[in-house]
């Protein structure tokens, strides 16, 4: 888990977010191989490390039932274009596939347009017209003090 951390916290630089990353390598271990896992987490390993992470956990629609969402699919930067997303989303998908679920979700920024592209030819759906919606901590403390 301490290369999936790495990975995650290249996503967080990448994404103009490096101090955002609260979780720890402890925190990864014990939610993701404890008594009750909240996450399954694919690798792909190029020369024998690990250069790409799909994180994925179980939730449930309102219209459809059970779905998989994935939280973040990230490849290293020296390894995109060399297969690692698609091996990844590859595995995903058929864990989806023999989970039953109804449908994959996950949510992609709207200026990584490689990512976008990359999405768009697996055949997603990129849903342009939704916006994501958050309460943090800090926002989760505003709301319940005005309560």
């Amino acid at each position: 888990m301490p290369r999936v951390l790495e990975l995650i916290e290249e996503l967080a630089t990448f994404e103009k977010e490096e101090d955002a990353v609260e979780i720890t390598t402890s925190d990864l271990e014990n939610d993701g191989f404890g008594a009750n896992p909240k996450f399954t987490c694919f690798v792909s390993e190029l020369d024998n490390k690990i250069e790409g992470i799909a994180l994925v956990y179980m939730r449930y629609s309102t219209w459809k039932g059970k779905i998989l969402h994935l939280e973040d699919l990230i490849v290293s930067e020296k390894c995109r274009g060399k297969g690692v997303g698609t091996q990844l989303l590859d595995a995903v998908v058929k864990h989806a596939k023999e989970l039953g679920v109804k449908r994959v979700s996950w949510e992609v920024l709207d200026w990584n347009e490689p990512a976008i592209k990359f999405y768009e030819s697996k055949g997603a759906d990129v849903k342009r017209d939704w916006n994501v919606v958050h309460l943090d901590e800090q926002g989760i403390e505003n709301y319940l003090n005005k309560l």
